[in-house]
């Protein structure tokens, strides 16, 4: 399995590997950042509370991204992931266009962050995916790990949307 391992980190799909790599750790990054702003701008406590919780586990998603890193002998680097930055400039201007202490601000929040979401899901996937690929088995774990987490934000975000959310929205003025 070892030379295995070794062939794998010489091709071209282990390159891609790590720049989708850099790619997402800037992604975390930058979602650690605004996730406060978004807590603070949730009308409901229930979205409110989300978004923190969301936020610590976004702490562990870097964490866990350096520990990938690590796992397979390279530096953790982050490089600018457009798609983040373009949804987290969607998410923002969801905000702008809705109003304070309203419902429809709190659903324009749940459709920038599962936006969000969906990226992360798709992108933690499909590193999964290569992570098997090549045989980097701690890498696999750990991106794993976080894609189930993903999907866990996500479902609660559905939750809350679906619970009453949207209904309350629909009702406003």
């Amino acid at each position: 399995m070892n030379n295995m391992k070794n062939e794998s980190m010489d091709n071209a799909l282990h390159e891609l590997f790590i720049q989708e790599l850099k790619d997402i750790l800037w992604a975390e990054e930058h979602l650690y950042k605004n996730l406060p702003k978004m807590a603070k701008a949730a009308t409901s406590e229930e979205l409110r509370s989300a978004f923190e919780g969301h936020y610590e586990e976004t702490a562990g998603h870097i964490e866990r991204l350096k520990q990938v890193f690590e796992s397979i002998g390279e530096k953790a680097q982050a490089v600018k992931c457009e798609a983040m930055a373009g949804l987290l400039k969607e998410a923002e201007e969801l905000l702008e266009d809705s109003a304070k202490g309203t419902m429809v601000r709190d659903a324009a929040l749940i459709a920038g962050a599962q936006k969000i979401e969906h990226y992360e899901i798709a992108t933690y996937g499909t590193l999964a995916t290569y992570a098997k690929m090549m045989g980097h088995k701690k890498a696999k774990q750990l991106l794993g790990q976080t894609l189930d987490e993903e999907k866990a934000a996500d479902e609660k975000l559905t939750g809350i949307a679906e619970s009453f959310v949207n209904e309350s929205a629909m009702e406003e003025k």
